[in-house]
C-alpha cells in the first residue's frame, strides 16, 4: 500500500506550450511522453463508488499494472488516499491478490469477481518532469488525451504534482511557483469522476444551493472551522467548473461560495485571530474583484490570481495555518465543543434576524440583504449539529424571505417575514428550552 498524495490541475489548452516552457525551466529529470492505456472497472450497482474505490487496469509499454484506489481525503485540487498497486502479466483482474484490508468487510466479497466489468477507459499521453523541493522528490506529470465511456469522451489536459518521497507541503510550495503562470485552474474532479459521470449519460451538471454543513458527533469547534471551509471551497470548485464549461448563471455561485469562505472566517473569528487569514482575505478581494468585473469564464478561472487565492485556501486547510496564531487560551476554544459553540452562535444570529425584521421595513428590505445572507450563512454552517428537518424548515422560510426581497414580491416579502420571526428555536440554550 502507498499513499498517494497529488495535487491536480486542469490546464487550458492554449497555454500547454507556455507551460512547458516553463517546466523545462525547473531544475530536474524530465522524461519523453508514453501513452498510458486504463480501463476502469465497477460492478452493475456502483458497488465500488458506492464504498469510495476506484479499480483500474493500466497498460504501458506491454506491462500492466492493477489499481485499487480507496477512501480518502480530498481538499480543494489535493488528493490523499491509500492507493494498492499489483504488477500483472496480462491485462485481466486478480482480485485475489489485493491484500484483505482493502476490502469494507475484510475480504474479498464473493461475487465480486464476476460482477465487476470494464466501465470506461481513458488513452492518454504523460511527459513527466522529476524534480527535488525542499527535502521531497516530486512527480511534475502533464497527461493530454480523453476519457471514453461508450460513445461519449471528454478531453484531458491535465497537471498532477504527485509527492514521491517527502512532505506534503512541499508540494503546496512547488504549485505557489507554477500558478505563477495563467493557465492552470486547480480541480477536484479526477480523470475517474469524469469517467463515471460519461458513463451515466452525460447528464448535464446543474447548480447546487448550498445545503446544511453536517458535521460528525462530538466534533470540535476546530473540526466545525474546517468543515466549513472545505464546504465553502468544495462550493467554489463545483461551480467554478460548471462557469467554464458554459453555464453563465453559476458565476454568482462562484461569487457567493467565495464569499462562504470569508463568511466561515468570520464566523469562527472570535478564535481564530485575523492576522492568521490576513494574506488568504488579500487574494480573496483580488480574485472577487477580477470575477465582479466583465470578464470571460476562462479569463477568470484560469487567471493566476485565481489559481493563487485557491491554492492559497487548500494550503489553508491542509496545513492548519491557523494554528500557530493560536494562544493557549484560543487552544481550549477550539477544542471545545462544535455544539457548544453552535448553540451560543445560533441564538446571536436568530436575534439579530428578528431584529432586523421584526417590523415591516417597506421599501428598505433591500438594504438588509447582504446582513439577511450573511446570518442565512451562518445558520448552515451552524445547523448540523441538530435535526436536519427541523433546521431545515426554519432555514427555509428565512432563505425564502431572502429570495423575496431580491425578486421584489412584496406580498411573498410579508409572507416569509411573519413565519420566520414566529418559529420556535430548533436548537438547545435559545432561551425557550
Amino acid at each position: 500500500m502507498a499513499q498517494e498524495i497529488e495535487l491536480k490541475f486542469i490546464v487550458e489548452s492554449d497555454s500547454v506550450d507556455a507551460l512547458k516552457n516553463h517546466l523545462h525551466q525547473l531544475s530536474g529529470e524530465h522524461h519523453e511522453p508514453v501513452q498510458l492505456l486504463n480501463i476502469y472497472y465497477e460492478t452493475q450497482d456502483f458497488w465500488l463508488r458506492r464504498h469510495d474505490m476506484g479499480l483500474r487496469i493500466r497498460g504501458v509499454d506491454g506491462r500492466y499494472e492493477m489499481t485499487m484506489k480507496i477512501a480518502g481525503r480530498v481538499v480543494g485540487g489535493l488528493h490523499q488516499r491509500p492507493e494498492y498497486n499489483i504488477d500483472i502479466s496480462q491485462p485481466q483482474l486478480e482480485l485475489a491478490r489485493f491484500p484483505t484490508e482493502v476490502w469494507p468487510e475484510g475480504e474479498l466479497p464473493a461475487t465480486l469477481a464476476d460482477d465487476v466489468q470494464p466501465l470506461f477507459s481513458t488513452d492518454f499521453w504523460r511527459e513527466k518532469w522529476l524534480v527535488t523541493e525542499g527535502n521531497s522528490r516530486i512527480e511534475i506529470a502533464l497527461d493530454r488525451g480523453e476519457v471514453k465511456a461508450g460513445e461519449l469522451q471528454e478531453s484531458i489536459c491535465e497537471l498532477e504534482l504527485e509527492l514521491l518521497e517527502g512532505h506534503a507541503d512541499d508540494v503546496l510550495k512547488l504549485a505557489r511557483k507554477l500558478v505563477t503562470q495563467s493557465g492552470l485552474r486547480q480541480g477536484s474532479l479526477s480523470k475517474a469522476a469524469r469517467g463515471y459521470h460519461l458513463a451515466q449519460g452525460n447528464a448535464p451538471r446543474t447548480l447546487k444551493p448550498t445545503q446544511i454543513l453536517l458535521v460528525a458527533p462530538k466534533s470540535s469547534v476546530e473540526q466545525g472551522f474546517e468543515a466549513a471551509l472545505e464546504l465553502a471551497l468544495s462550493q467554489w470548485q463545483y461551480h467554478e467548473e460548471l462557469w467554464v464549461r458554459g453555464m453563465k448563471a453559476a458565476k454568482a455561485d462562484v461569487l457567493a461560495a467565495i464569499a462562504l469562505v470569508r463568511h466561515s472566517l468570520t464566523l469562527f473569528g472570535g478564535i481564530v485571530p485575523r492576522k492568521a487569514s490576513t494574506h488568504l482575505r488579500d487574494l480573496l478581494t483580488q480574485t472577487e474583484t477580477l470575477m465582479a468585473s466583465d470578464v470571460s469564464a476562462d479569463t477568470a478561472v484560469y487567471s493566476s490570481q485565481t489559481a493563487t487565492a485557491k491554492l492559497a485556501l487548500t494550503e489553508f486547510l491542509v496545513t492548519r495555518g491557523w494554528r500557530s496564531f493560536l494562544d493557549a487560551k484560543a487552544q481550549g476554544k477550539i477544542d471545545d465543543s462544535f455544539k457548544r459553540f453552535a448553540d451560543t452562535h445560533l441564538s446571536r444570529h436568530a436575534a439579530e434576524l428578528k431584529t432586523l425584521f421584526g417590523q415591516p421595513l417597506g421599501d428598505q428590505y433591500a438594504d438588509q440583504l447582504i446582513r439577511l445572507a450573511r446570518n442565512v450563512d451562518s445558520m448552515l454552517l451552524l445547523s448540523g449539529a441538530y435535526d436536519g428537518a427541523a433546521a431545515r424548515a426554519w432555514l427555509e422560510n428565512w432563505q425564502g424571505l431572502q429570495h423575496a426581497i431580491k425578486t421584489r414580491q412584496r406580498i411573498e416579502i410579508e409572507h416569509f417575514r411573519n413565519e420566520a420571526i414566529s418559529q420556535e428555536p430548533f436548537w438547545l440554550h435559545s432561551g425557550k428550552r
